[in-house]
Formats: C-alpha cells, structure tokens, sequence
C-alpha cells in the first residue's frame, strides 16, 4: 500500500512537471511561426522521453541529490511520509502554475518542498550549508548565465550574416558548372556553339535564381531559411531531450531513498507520465513562453534554444540542479532584450512567480507533513 502510494505521488509530480516544462524546448518552434502547437508537442514530447530513459545512465548524481540524502538524515529522507511530503508540495504547487499559465521550475518546487517538510522533520539537522550551495546556487546562476550568453551569441552570429550578406534567399549551391561559350564566325556564316568539358563539381554562394542560372544539370542547393530552420528544430530537439534528461532523475530521486522502485523502471514510469502531462495540459503555458515573452525570428530562436540546450546537458552531467524553466526564459528574454521585443509585464509576472515557488511548495511541503505524520 505505501509503495503504491509513493508510486502515485512520483507519477503526480511528473505529470505536473510535463504540464508545465514539456513545451519549454520547442517554445521558440511555436514563437517564431517555425512549427504548430501540435507539431511542436509532438516533437517535445518524444525527444523528452528520450531524455528520460538516458538520464539512468548519464544523470546518476542528480538522482542522488534530490534523494533527500544528506539534506536531511538518512532515516527520514527514507520515511515515507517525508516522501510523500515532498511530493505533494512540489506537485501541488507546478500544477497550480501550470493552470494560471505561468512557466515555473519544477526544480525550484521540489528544492522548496525539501526544505518545508526537511524543516519539520530534521530540524537542525537539515544540512542549510549544503541546500544553498548545492541547490539554491545553480537555480539562481541559470538564468543569469543563459542572459549572459544568449545576447552576445545572437549579436555574433547577426554580425556574421550582415558580413557575409547572408539572408533568408541565400543559397549554398552544389554542381557542375557549365560553360558554353560561342565563337563568332565571319559575316553571314552561322554562329556555332559547342560546350568545353565540364569541371569538378563546384560549390558557391548566392541567392537561389543565381544558383539556377549558374549551375546546369543536377544542382543541390539549401538556403539559409532551410538550414536555419532545420538547426531550430535540431535545437528545440536538444533543448527537448536536455529537460528529459535533467528533470527525470530529480523525481526518481524522491524514491530511490525509499527503495520505492529502481532506477530504471522508475525512469521510463516517470517519463511516460510527463509525457501525458505535456500532451494534455500544456497549452496555457505554451503561450506564455512562445507568444508573450518576447518576439523572435527563426535565428534569434535557434540562438536561445543553443544556449540552453548547452547549459542543461551540461548541469545534467556534471549534477548541478540548474532550471530547465529558469534557463529557457532567460534565453527568451535575451532576445527580448537585444530586439527590443521583451513583454516587460509579463516578464515581471513570471519573474513573481518564481519567487512564490520556494515558498509556497515550502508551505505545502511542511502542512503535508504535519498531516501525515498526525495518523500516526
């Protein structure tokens, strides 16, 4: 009966999670007109569950850290009431977000349900030096970081294509170039034209009518809309699979401590329930973090999703329990910020919100406790 209650607590978690940060990878396809809202969950909701199952093997720390193991003493991180404690604070709290639309860090609600229901359990026992450094820290330098790289990113890459007078027509084309050229004969004689052999295939920069003129025969040519493209959806792909990996183990963690269910059968039961949170409760926040933010292009799109995609594999590996939410929005905001576009009001809605997160999960976290433990 406890297993099967801890087993519904960790999926209600991941369904809320999904709910709110399954669309966080591809909110840009969406923003920037690059793909529909179908189009772009489906796209979020397979490559997250890919993200899922490889965090058993490439995400190990980060289930360890939101064990409970050493915040609190062993014995209690392994109580199923703290557990449940933790699960409902955090879950309670992203869905209640998630239905007024707003992008919050699951991350940041568990953190915050750790320390109410830690507070009450362990009392001075709870490691604080360890929960600043070790979770609080990285939460606050995500954003910061994904503010700091998304704009010089996007400037540079600006910069590159007014150097090279690259835009959306441009096209590199592959082919054989042929010459024809004619020879003039006397007067009244008739003019003949033959062709010289062709050369090795040759490749070239221009718009795509020059390419055509260019080149005859067999011609491969991509522009730059379509390859500018592709790597938007290649990022939003890897943006997509970052959260899977990075969230998937901070909610498997919850019963690992518990011996609830192992590692990986825990992982592809979490994923699917993300899953189902994304396919069908995602839509609110989905507008928020594509249409309200700010306004942004295919390439300012791509250059959010790089940086973010960067900075979560990145913590994902290395155990730092950075926001996927934090990170994205910091990205998107960026470009906000360097076109001119940034939704100020909204921004500052999400940015109280997120302040609201810690405590309210916190609150929940601790009152859930209270109650569990007031059956006994």
């Amino acid at each position: 009966m406890i297993t099967a209650a801890l087993f519904l607590a960790a999926l209600f978690v991941a369904y809320a999670n999904g709910a709110n940060d399954n669309f966080k990878g591809v909110a840009t396809l969406y923003g920037s007109a690059a793909a529909t809202y179908k189009g772009a969950v489906a796209l979020a909701t397979v490559t997250t569950f890919a993200g899922s199952i490889a965090s058993v093997y490439l995400a190990t720390a980060l289930m360890e850290a939101f064990s409970g193991i050493g915040l609190v003493p062993a014995a209690i991180a392994a109580s199923p009431d703290f557990v449940l404690a933790v699960a409902a604070g955090a879950g309670a709290t992203v869905l209640l977000a998630t239905m007024l639309g707003q992008p919050v860090s699951t991350t940041h609600a568990l953190t915050g349900a750790l320390t109410g229901a830690g507070l009450l359990a362990a009392g001075t026992q709870l490691d604080v030096a360890r929960l600043g450094m070790g979770f609080f820290a990285p939460l606050l330098l995500g954003p910061l970081l994904a503010l700091l790289l998304t704009v010089p990113l996007y400037r540079t890459l600006s910069a590159l294509a007014r150097r090279f007078d690259i835009r959306r027509e441009t096209c590199i084309c592959v082919g054989a170039r042929e010459f024809i050229p004619v020879r003039q004969l006397p007067y009244h004689a008739a003019v003949r034209q033959y062709t010289l052999p062709a050369p090795a295939v040759q490749m070239a920069v221009g718009m795509r009518e020059e390419c055509v003129e260019r080149y005859q025969g067999r011609l491969l040519g991509v522009s730059a809309h379509e390859m500018v493209n592709a790597l938007h959806y290649l990022s939003a792909g890897i943006v997509s699979f970052a959260r899977g990996l990075n969230d998937t183990p901070k909610i498997v963690g919850l019963l690992l401590a518990v011996q609830a269910l192992n590692a990986e059968f825990g992982s592809w039961a979490i994923a699917a329930a993300m899953a189902a949170g994304g396919l069908l409760n995602a839509r609110k926040v989905a507008v928020t973090m594509s249409k309200r933010i700010s306004r942004m292009n295919e390439g300012q799109a791509l250059a959010a999703n790089l940086v973010t995609g960067l900075l979560v594999i990145l913590a994902s590996r290395f155990g730092l329990p950075v926001s996927t939410t934090h990170v994205s929005v910091g990205a998107i905001g960026a470009i906000g910020l360097a076109n001119g576009s940034a939704h100020r009001g909204v921004i500052g809605g999400i940015l109280a919100s997120w302040l609201l997160t810690l405590p309210v999960a916190a609150m929940v976290g601790a009152l859930a406790y209270v109650v569990l433990r007031s059956f006994h």
